[in-house]
């Protein structure tokens, strides 16, 4: 009954409802004419320069003839570039996740002895505090998995002695805590909720410390808690893909802006998960699974390139899927020619894909990476280029891993927590002014009327 109480639009909701839309609206010109950058951006998409950073760098364009244009993107952590990096580790056959957060974290690719320490450290750190998982995670499980982990992390603040103190060395005690600790939350709440929402059976399996994180991610989520060297590799990669990305994308943005006003770690990591939640940012991929399971039901020949194009043009005249207009996957922010992230998941993909026997729907994707572009251009004016980012692969990945829809978006959490965390550090440690921009008032004044006579 209570839920019902919470849940439930009454008429007075609706009325105040009304209210609020009437008196929200402002006018779409003002934003021209005081030259609002909305969403901060600039008219053509660039994002406005709001903070400087040395953790990470997106490349999108290069000088060329004495002007900027764009190019094959790129991606660094630290200046390493991130496609070397996996390269790296995928050819000496090791698990790259840890070694890219110490990057992240402390600025230089660590060696093998200060990584075999670090690896240790954060297995000592991914032990949950005493029946937290009976007393916290099985309690009131959600159905919603980024709520149930931001839940926890604020719940967490509750254990930690010294949860107010954002000195250096306890913030990053707190951030390779929650590093360590994310897979955990993570998984736990989804079999809570599994066992409680859909009556499954629960088991809650303990990590292995000598691990990786990748590793453990899946031992613990499956019953038999067995997984492929392929399954694990591949997992691994995508932590490090979506470990970081600029100080401009929403939760990051969002890390800097809590932790700009002094407040504690969980606090702040809490409000990044917030963000990450939404379809616009972390749950992109989630809308990328859903559009293909569509297309798969009303495209015949998903080798008919003609077939695909129609269904493509249906989508961004909203007569197909979600009537939103989107092809999903397709297209970024900052990258026109290509997401390195996605180049790079690419090639994981047709292996896994193959192990899977799934080949025919690998094909399906290839097809539409290769013809949305095309179509988008033709049916729509962009005013740049438009290519697969690594939502449009991630999905399609997590679902050949047998990985539950409730944690895609978990499983980016689990990864950008080293981004976010490096993020925190880098504002406490140039500790600048409360990020404040200014919004300009459009309303008029109103004169004061007592309550009589209104």
């Amino acid at each position: 009954m209570m839920a019902d109480k919470f849940s439930q639009i009454t008429p007075q909701i609706e009325h105040y409802t009304k209210l609020c839309m009437s008196n929200g609206p402002i006018d779409p010109q003002l934003y021209q004419q005081y030259d609002v950058k909305r969403g901060l951006r600039d008219l053509d998409g660039k994002g406005v320069l709001t903070g400087l950073t040395e953790i990470s760098d997106i490349v999108s364009k290069k000088q060329e003839n004495g002007k900027m244009v764009p190019c094959e993107g790129k991606l660094y952590y630290r200046g390493v570039d991130v496609e070397e990096m996996v390269r790296g580790f995928v050819s000496e056959k090791r698990f790259g996740f840890e070694e890219a957060t110490y990057l992240l974290l402390f600025g230089n690719l660590p060696n093998r002895e200060q990584l075999d320490e670090f690896c240790g450290v954060l297995a000592d750190y991914r032990t949950l505090p005493t029946s937290f998982v009976r007393d916290i995670i099985m309690k009131a499980p959600s159905q919603d998995m980024m709520n149930t982990l931001a839940r926890s992390v604020l719940t967490l603040y509750s254990y930690d002695a010294n949860a107010n103190d954002t000195s250096i060395p306890n913030v990053l005690r707190q951030c390779l805590e929650l590093i360590s600790l994310f897979p955990l939350l993570s998984v736990y709440g989804y079999q809570a909720y599994s066992h409680y929402h859909d009556g499954k059976s629960l088991f809650i399996h303990s990590p292995k410390p000598e691990l990786s994180t990748a590793e453990n991610i899946l031992r613990i989520l499956r019953p038999n808690k067995k997984y492929t060297p392929l399954e694990a590799r591949i997992l691994d990669v995508a932590l490090v893909l979506h470990a970081e990305h600029g100080g401009g994308n929403n939760s990051t943005f969002t890390t800097h802006v809590v932790t700009s006003s002094g407040t504690d770690t969980y606090s702040a990591i809490a409000a990044a998960l917030g963000s990450l939640k939404g379809p616009r940012h972390g749950g992109a991929n989630i809308k990328v699974v859903q559009m293909f399971e569509d297309m798969k039901q009303n495209v015949k020949d998903w080798n008919d390139d003609e077939e695909i194009s129609n269904y493509l043009k249906a989508l961004l005249h909203k007569q197909a899927f979600d009537k939103a207009g989107l092809i999903y996957g397709m297209g970024h922010a900052v990258y026109s020619i290509s997401d390195p992230r996605a180049n790079v998941f690419k090639h994981f993909v047709k292996s896994l894909s193959e192990e899977k026997g799934r080949e025919e729907e690998f094909a399906l994707y290839s097809a539409v990476e290769r013809l949305a572009p095309r179509v988008i251009g033709d049916e729509r004016k962009i005013y740049k280029g438009v290519s697969a980012n690594v939502d449009f692969y991630s999905g399609f990945v997590y679902s050949m891993l047998d990985l539950p829809l409730e944690l895609y978006t978990p499983i980016f959490a689990i990864a950008r927590i080293a981004g976010w965390s490096a993020h925190r550090i880098e504002e406490l440690v140039n500790a600048g002014k409360i990020i404040r921009p200014a919004y300009m008032n459009v309303g008029a004044h109103k004169e004061y009327v007592p309550l009589d006579e209104r």
